[in-house]
């Protein structure tokens, strides 16, 4: 019995998945066709049908697995401390200093091979 469940479930989700596609599909190409047509009529348009589609999306077992997903990011994004100010400039500026530290260390090592070389090769 579950499986002839699961299989009908599977079923529908591709079907529900040659909607979303065909949707977008149709946003695209129908927004193309119809350059001539306000712009805001077209990008009403194309709102609507990615609206569309989204939700149809979410009625799928991947969609549903996904929201799932997004609420608990959402919940973890809570728990985060973010830094201060003071702490994000210091960080910067610890950041590009190093930075430029490697910089100058990279291009005096590049002038140090590039004169061996030009020292070998006699150019």
């Amino acid at each position: 019995m579950t499986t002839n469940t699961e299989s009908q479930g599977n079923s529908l989700d591709i079907v529900k998945w040659a909607i979303v596609v065909i949707l977008l599909a149709t946003a695209i190409v129908g927004n193309q066709m119809y350059n001539e047509a306000s712009v805001l009529v077209r990008a009403i348009s194309v709102v609507v049908a990615f609206a569309i589609a989204g939700f149809i999306a979410l009625q799928t077992e991947k969609g549903k697995q996904a929201l799932v997903f997004a609420r608990e990011a959402q919940i973890e994004v809570r728990k985060v401390v973010w830094p201060t100010r003071q702490e994000a400039l210091n960080t910067t500026f610890i950041v590009l200093a190093a930075t430029g530290v490697l910089a100058l260390i990279l291009w005096g090592m590049d002038a140090v091979l590039l004169r061996i070389v030009n020292f070998i090769t006699g150019v």
